[in-house]
């Protein structure tokens, strides 16, 4: 018969294995490549990305006076500033930069955000893949 003393060590061992192994799963579950955020928003548009017309968009300064280059720059592929608030931004083109847009969650936070800056009102998935898509070409 198990002793209390023998069922808690045996808990803990099971509680270090379940998180190590959620560890180890963990990224693989959450990392995704920029492809498949591409391949999703693409399905979501429902037509194929055009990265001329996200390079347009990209650089073309909107109604607000802002475009998308004016804080993550031109090219993409640099380091960029916050036009109002001068922090600094990573880059933002996948090649320069291999943690940009392997999060859905935390591309559509930003996206959202950027995109109401910049245009004053969110981006339609097409606009979003277009975008991608020209960011994908971009070379460091």
């Amino acid at each position: 018969m198990k002793t209390t003393s023998s069922f808690r060590t045996d808990s803990r061992r099971l509680t270090a294995a379940a998180w190590l192994a959620g560890a180890l799963v963990a990224p693989a579950v959450i990392a995704a490549a920029p492809a498949d955020l591409l391949d999703q928003l693409t399905a979501r548009a429902g037509a194929p990305p055009v990265p001329e017309r996200g390079e347009r968009l990209f650089t073309t300064r909107q109604q607000r006076g802002w475009s998308c280059a004016s804080c993550h720059g031109a090219p993409p592929t640099r380091a960029g500033r916050h036009a109002a608030t001068g922090k600094a931004i990573a880059p933002l083109a996948p090649s320069a930069n291999a943690a940009r847009f392997t999060d859905a969650a935390k591309a559509e936070k930003w996206f959202r955000r950027n995109c109401s800056d910049v245009l004053g009102r969110e981006c339609t998935a097409a606009e979003k893949a277009d975008v991608l898509s020209w960011l994908l070409t971009l070379e460091p």
